[in-house]
């Protein structure tokens, strides 16, 4: 009862229609000259990379300086490992991505890019959702370039340690390059080869540019503009169009750049570039009035100008003396007396009056 059923392996039938992708530490941890350093803590974690196709076993790998698993990292080494390279055929937009189910899969904005470049995201279940079976089992066509990695090539690191993240990432090429020319797993030929044999008919999709991945990678939110027309987002101020200011908008804030988008109704302004403090007093300068100003002071100055005679208020005599002098012809009010009552009748109580006066006077 306790024995797990036996696995099932699966392989895609064409070239990225599947990549698995995931993300380990390196066994040389840390680098001498990280890239960059987050005030107050420690170097950042080398973290090794990979993207593994499902059908020919060609891997992309790249070394990454970052504090934990997040999805801007990730994204990044993903428009690496689909854009066009130098040093391998190997790029396209796969049809699906098989991941863990940790922090980047669940991250909105990594969710969304992905489906705005036409890729499912396919996760395993967490270990012991499915009864008896092992459903969180280790990916083994991505858990083998992994270990062939540090047991292969990082051993090395014990003789020539690299100094910075290119460095590292420049040897690790030449070897991921010399890994997918190994035999396939089941073919007569390499993995790279297999790659090429496998295209599906279509051909693959090619990746599109840096500034348009920019422009997907975006997370909206909701906010409040201040009356100043400025925003501010993580400690960054934007000065957004003087129409917003006041209303409540949503944010669409890049996570690559610096740039933001605002959505107000069914219009949207930006992009919009960071601005600097406030404006010094010497050098204060009226804002330019926006176009709903200047639309409100047109009405403004038209309402001004209206005016109406007097006559339309109090009535003209021509018209009340022609009203005296023209025959009315009036037919007799019909009443339909319901109570057989045409006048009403006051009947006075006079213990009325007086519990009346007694409270009244009480």
């Amino acid at each position: 009862m306790t024995r797990a059923p036996p696995s099932v392996r699966f392989e895609a039938r064409h070239a990225n229609e599947l990549w698995h992708f995931d993300m380990s530490p390196s066994d040389l941890k840390y680098l001498p000259q990280p890239p960059w350093l987050e005030p107050g803590r420690s170097a950042p974690t080398l973290m090794l990379f990979i993207a593994v196709d499902d059908r020919s076993g060609a891997a992309y790998q790249e070394y990454r300086c970052v504090y934990g698993e997040d999805a801007e990292s990730a994204l990044r080494f993903l428009f690496n490992a689909m854009s066009k390279k130098e040093e391998t055929p190997l790029q396209g937009i796969p049809e699906q991505i098989y991941m863990d189910n940790g922090p980047v899969a669940r991250s909105i904005v990594f969710q969304t890019l992905m489906e705005r470049l036409g890729v499912t995201i396919l996760t395993h279940m967490p270990a012991g959702k499915d009864g008896r079976r092992p459903t969180a089992r280790a990916k083994g066509k991505v858990e083998r370039p992994f270990r062939t990695v540090k047991e292969a090539h990082e051993t090395l690191y014990h003789f020539h340690q690299p100094q910075t993240e290119a460095e590292a990432n420049a040897w690790l090429g030449n070897f991921i390059n010399r890994y997918n020319e190994k035999p396939h797993r089941r073919e007569p030929h390499s993995r790279i080869d297999d790659w090429l044999a496998n295209l599906p008919e279509t051909g693959i999709r090619a990746m599109c540019t840096w500034e348009r991945f920019c422009a997907f990678a975006r997370e909206p939110e909701r906010r409040k503009v201040d009356g100043d027309a400025r925003v501010v987002v993580e400690g960054t101020h934007y000065e957004v169009d003087p129409d917003l200011a006041g209303e409540e908008v949503v944010l669409w804030w890049g996570l690559f750049d610096a740039e933001l988008f605002v959505e107000f109704g069914e219009k949207r302004y930006g992009p919009y570039r960071p601005a600097g403090g406030p404006i010094p007093l010497h050098r204060y300068r009226a804002r330019k009035k926006s176009a709903r100003e200047r639309r409100a002071d047109r009405v403004a100055a038209l309402a001004e100008r209206l005016s109406i005679p007097r006559a339309a208020l109090g009535g003209s005599e021509s018209m009340l003396a022609r009203a005296e002098v023209i025959p009315l012809v009036r037919s007799a009010f019909n009443d339909p007396d319901p109570w057989h009552q045409i006048t009403l009748t006051v009947v006075v109580a006079p213990q009325a009056f007086a519990i009346g006066s007694g409270a009244g006077a009480a």
